[in-house]
């Protein structure tokens, strides 16, 4: 594994579900394999989804053509976590106990995703703590996923 502060490389098999990726969403999985984390923000009123959704704030133009994929900071607090004791698929046997983190994005979105590194929360104390996207780059799958870690300082 290819390691430096804000992705890695993982070259083994995938033995985990696959994303889903459709043609809803296939910018947003696009740009993490660029390294930018893509919302869906309404050109409008400049409010800002994920998942990608039609503005809630006004009407919509047809197909959503008042909303385009834009970048976000990659940067956020820890909103709600769990920390999975047991894996609910065989591929992630291994990776147990992990921590698994509802993010509310400086954008205000909310995004679900695994946290990473040595300072994982441990209690509801670490509610709210700094975060920042960190990039796992699967090329063998054709596929990137975002990660969060604990900012420190």
């Amino acid at each position: 594994m290819n390691v430096n502060p804000q992705s890695y490389t993982v070259d083994l098999d995938w033995k985990k579900p696959y994303p889903s990726i459709d043609h809803d969403n296939e910018a947003f999985w696009d740009g993490l394999k660029e390294h930018k984390l893509l919302v869906w923000k309404c050109q409008q009123c400049g409010a800002v989804y994920w998942p990608k959704a039609y503005c809630q704030n006004h009407e919509n133009e047809p197909f959503a053509a008042n909303c385009e994929w834009t970048e976000a900071s990659g940067r956020g607090k820890i909103f709600a976590f769990n920390i999975h004791h047991w894996a609910f698929h065989p591929g992630f046997k291994e990776e147990v106990p992990y921590v698994y983190a509802l993010i509310e994005l400086e954008e205000g979105p909310l995004i679900s995703s695994q946290l990473v590194g040595d300072d994982l929360p441990t209690d509801i104390h670490k509610i709210g703590q700094t975060v920042e996207i960190v990039y796992e780059d699967h090329p063998a799958q054709g596929f990137t996923l975002p990660k969060f870690r604990v900012v420190r300082g």
